[in-house]
């Protein structure tokens, strides 16, 4: 905007109406190019016009006082610049500049609050709002005022609406008579506004679960629908920008959130962008669902499409879903980055549970560094899950050279018959070469040291990226893309909300439509729907299978290379890339069959089993502490076999060893104290003499 340096050079406006507001005026930069305000000229008549229509915004509606003034008689000025005034006065929010709020406080210059007239109904109402402008009367055209706005946001220092029906912190006067809602129930309305719930069916549940608090009651209930119409009009009106530029937008989300980020570094020379996320009921779930299981990731989304990739850490709830419970969005993958903020999450979890710990780490991308995760998770074992992408007439061949890891043939023979066999498939063979054949020894390498995950493992991962991708490649937000801010907002708004209803539909027995939808998520659920009977294996011809469609009984889904993790189905599902039910009940059957391969993560593990028994040498310490590492293995596997096997958790625990604690009677080095055996007179006594001695040196202190 171009910066105007002379009042005359200005427009005199006029908006249409009895009143008007900023928005109805055309504001210039005035002043000079280190300093300038944006300004408007006006007629001075139209001033109280102009404040009416500013303290009637709807989203922040409020008063302007008059925080300063001063004025000037007419030809009290021998000379004078065009923009002196005639009267002076600066208008203020009257929900600041004081903040009574949490953690705000009067201005440090002033000892009392002034009495100046429109100020806010409450000292305790003000929140620190820093909007304000300037009006001018002009000396030398007292029929005209110059309008400065310094600030025309209503937010506070730390760049956060602080009042009006946007603020998620403003619950009125009559707060003391809103029922008790806890942090189940608010998140519970959340989530439903999140995911679009009429607001008819919010108000419902929401004041179902009040009343069992506060039971039915009709001032009850209207109190609870002024809630939810509130919270959902914060929510529709709220945005993911703060600030117009993403870097200040996302420091001013960091500050406001501060509960859910467990580490964040600004991009700068030295350091990259990283920005850890995690909630309170994400670090509840990752306690819970982690400790003494496995945690997964999900580390390749976005990398073409987003600002920056989004990694996921991913742990396995009741049903085997995959539960986000961290996002870390960041482009690096160097070890002492990783570091940083894997150290950061393991020690926020171990605040919380220090005896937390993780069995299992599966990984999904051959160049992922290992080291940081071992150092922060006690030397954990890891699992490599596979990607299936191409076309089924190559599937096999590709399968071939993955299992020559165990059958002992050499693969990049056998790559090399597959360019041969396949040279007129030109476009895979480009994609191949471009994309896969620079990582394959990497990822044969990565599958030799590491064991693989399962079907099962595969699928609920799979159904998580699915379902991100819906959330965040919707059309509607493709110009967001390239925005943090907008990428935070949508992680801890509408997916959040979505898994938190999935998870609290299956555990409370309600939301019959979301449970039901929730438990057939993954594929490898909706494959144990398929009832046996509906697979057809071919005796002649072991390269495909047949599987009836359960909603359509004339429609057959053929099943090629059955047995294999490289099968391919004909359903639409499949075509795309993704693993579908048809290949996995298949598969299931197959591998109870010994005339088909058993599955890659069974050979993987079997590989373990051998070289452990290969080593160590017999009569060696090595054998020594390799018994003891079994038999502890050995002890936990049948403390968990029992636990689930019995009816009464009370034989499990009269049948824990006794742990002995420290008592009142030993001292802090656990000694017993001498003095609480003697008998009460023997203690008397003692007192008494300690006191005649404490006496004595008083008397002989005074004489020296």
């Amino acid at each position: 905007m171009e910066i105007v340096e002379s009042i005359p050079d200005l427009a005199v406006q006029d908006p249409p109406g009895e009143d008007f507001s900023a928005s109805d005026l055309s504001w210039t930069k005035f002043g000079t190019e280190e300093r300038h305000d944006d300004v408007a000229l006006i007629h001075y008549d139209r001033v109280d016009a102009f404040i009416i229509g500013e303290c009637c915004n709807v989203e922040f509606p409020t008063r302007f006082h008059i925080e300063r003034g001063r004025k000037r008689s007419k030809g009290s000025l021998k000379e004078y610049k065009p923009d002196e005034y005639l009267e002076y006065r600066l208008y203020w929010c009257s929900f600041g500049p004081e903040n009574y709020g949490e953690g705000g406080g009067i201005l440090p210059s002033r000892r009392y609050r002034l009495n100046t007239r429109n100020r806010a109904a409450r000292p305790q109402s003000m929140r620190g709002c820093t909007c304000h402008f300037i009006v001018k009367r002009l000396y030398a055209r007292p029929s005209l005022a110059l309008l400065i706005y310094n600030n025309r946001r209503h937010i506070n220092k730390s760049g956060f609406v602080c009042h009006g029906p946007l603020d998620r912190d403003a619950i009125g006067p009559g707060a003391k008579n809103i029922p008790y809602i806890c942090n189940e129930i608010q998140q519970q309305t959340m989530s439903m506004i999140y995911l679009g719930i009429p607001e008819e069916n919010v108000l419902a549940k929401h004041i179902e679960g009040i009343q069992r608090y506060c039971g039915s009651d009709a001032k009850v209930n209207s109190l609870a629908a002024q809630y939810v119409h509130k919270l959902g009009m914060i929510i529709k009106r709220s945005t993911h920008e703060l600030d117009l530029d993403d870097q200040a937008s996302i420091r001013l989300w960091v500050e406001r959130n501060k509960k859910s980020v467990f580490f964040y570094q600004d991009a700068s020379e030295n350091d990259p962008f990283i920005l850890g996320v995690q909630t309170e009921w994400q670090l509840q779930q990752m306690i819970r669902f982690g400790h003494r299981s496995l945690i997964a990731t999900d580390s390749t989304f976005g990398i073409k499409k987003l600002k920056y990739p989004l990694c996921t850490l991913l742990v396995f709830d009741s049903r085997q879903h995959a539960l986000p419970v961290a996002w870390i969005i960041t482009r690096t993958i160097a070890k002492p980055d990783v570091s940083k903020w894997m150290k950061a999450l393991h020690d926020r979890v171990l605040a919380v549970d220090p005896a937390w710990k993780v069995n299992g780490f599966l990984v999904d991308d051959a160049a992922a560094e290992i080291d940081p995760i071992r150092q922060n998770s006690y030397s954990l074992p890891f699992l490599c899950i596979y990607n299936i992408e191409v076309q089924r007439e190559i599937f096999k061949r590709l399968g071939n050279i993955v299992y020559s890891i165990w059958d002992g043939t050499d693969p990049f023979v056998a790559l090399e018959e597959l360019s041969q066999d396949f040279v007129d498939q030109m476009a895979f063979l480009q994609y191949f070469k471009a994309t896969w054949l620079p990582k394959f020894e990497m990822w044969l390498t990565t599958m030799k040291m590491l064991p693989l995950a399962s079907q099962e493992a595969s699928g609920a991962i799979e159904a998580y990226h699915v379902k991100l991708k819906v959330r965040l490649y919707d059309d509607s937000h493709l110009g967001a893309l390239q925005r943090v801010d907008w990428l935070v907002h949508k992680l801890t708004t509408e997916l959040h909300s979505s898994y938190w209803l999935d998870r609290y539909a299956d555990e409370s027995d309600s939301f019959q439509n979301v449970k039901a939808e929730y438990i057939a998520t993954t594929s490898w659920n909706r494959a144990l729907q398929i009832p046996d009977a509906s697979v057809t294996l071919d005796c002649k011809d072991s390269s495909f299978a047949k599987v009836l469609s359960q909603k359509d009984s004339t429609i057959a889904r053929l099943v090629w290379n059955p047995g294999s993790e490289f099968a391919h189905c004909d359903c639409e599902w499949s075509m795309q890339g993704n693993l579908c039910k048809h290949v996995i009940k298949v598969n299931m059957i197959c591998g109870n069959l010994q005339s088909y391969r058993p599955s890659m993560s069974f050979q993987s593990f079997n590989e373990i089993l051998d070289s452990l028994s290969k080593k160590p040498a017999d009569d060696s310490i090595a054998l020594d502490l390799s018994t003891a590492w079994t038999h502890q293995m050995l002890d936990q596997i049948r403390k968990l076999v029992e636990l689930n096997q019995a009816n009464n958790i009370g034989t499990i625990v009269n049948n824990m060893p006794l742990r002995w604690v420290a008592k009142k009677g030993r001292t802090s080095v656990g000694r017993p104290s001498t003095l609480a055996l003697l008998p009460s007179s023997a203690n008397n006594n003692s007192t008494s003499s300690a006191a005649k001695k404490k006496q004595k040196r008083k008397r002989l202190s005074r004489l020296c």
